[in-house]
C-alpha cells in the first residue's frame, strides 16, 4: 500500500486536533475573574495564617512530634499560598485583560511572607531544640508546588 503526502497530512492533523484541543478552555473574562478572584480569597485565607506565626512568638513545644506536626503545616501554607497564586495567574493570563491580570499578578509579593515564615521557623526550631535546613524547605515547597495546583485547580 502506497502511502502518498495526502495521507501523511491527514494522519497529522488526526493526531494533532485533539491535543490542540485539550489546552485551556476560552473562558469570558467574567469567568476568568471569578477563578482568578477564587484563589487570590484563598491567598488571603493562607496569608492570614502566616501573618499570625510571623507575628506572635514562637511556640514551644514538649515533644519532637509535636514541633514537627507544626513545621509540616506551616510548610504545607507555603506550599499552598504558592500555588493559589500561580493558579491565580495561569487563569488571568487565559483571558485578554489587562486589569485581571494586575489584580492577579499583585499578591504576589506575598512570597516574601513564605520566605519569612521559613526563616522564623528556623529560629523556632531552635528554640525547640531541633534544627530544619531552609534550602531544603524551599526545595521542598519548590517540588510540591505543581502537585497542589493540580489539585487546586478549578474545574473546567
Amino acid at each position: 500500500m502506497r502511502v502518498g503526502p495526502i495521507s501523511v497530512v491527514c494522519a497529522c492533523l488526526a493526531v494533532v486536533t485533539p491535543a490542540a484541543s485539550a489546552g485551556p478552555a476560552i473562558r469570558s473574562v467574567a469567568e476568568a475573574r471569578v477563578r482568578v478572584d477564587h484563589h487570590l480569597q484563598e491567598v488571603d485565607a493562607v496569608a492570614s495564617r502566616l501573618d499570625a506565626v510571623l507575628a506572635g512568638p514562637c511556640p514551644g513545644f514538649s515533644t519532637a512530634a509535636e514541633w514537627k506536626q507544626f513545621q509540616e503545616a506551616r510548610i504545607n501554607d507555603v506550599v499552598l499560598l504558592m500555588a493559589h497564586l500561580e493558579q491565580a495567574w495561569i487563569e488571568a493570563k487565559a483571558v485578554k485583560d489587562d486589569e485581571l491580570r494586575r489584580e492577579a499578578k499583585a499578591p504576589r509579593q506575598r512570597i516574601a511572607e513564605g520566605r519569612q515564615l521559613v526563616e522564623k521557623l528556623q529560629t523556632c526550631a531552635a528554640r525547640n531544640h531541633t534544627s530544619i535546613d531552609p534550602l531544603g524547605v524551599w526545595l521542598r515547597i519548590e517540588r510540591e508546588v505543581p502537585h497542589r495546583q493540580a489539585e487546586i485547580a478549578l474545574p473546567e
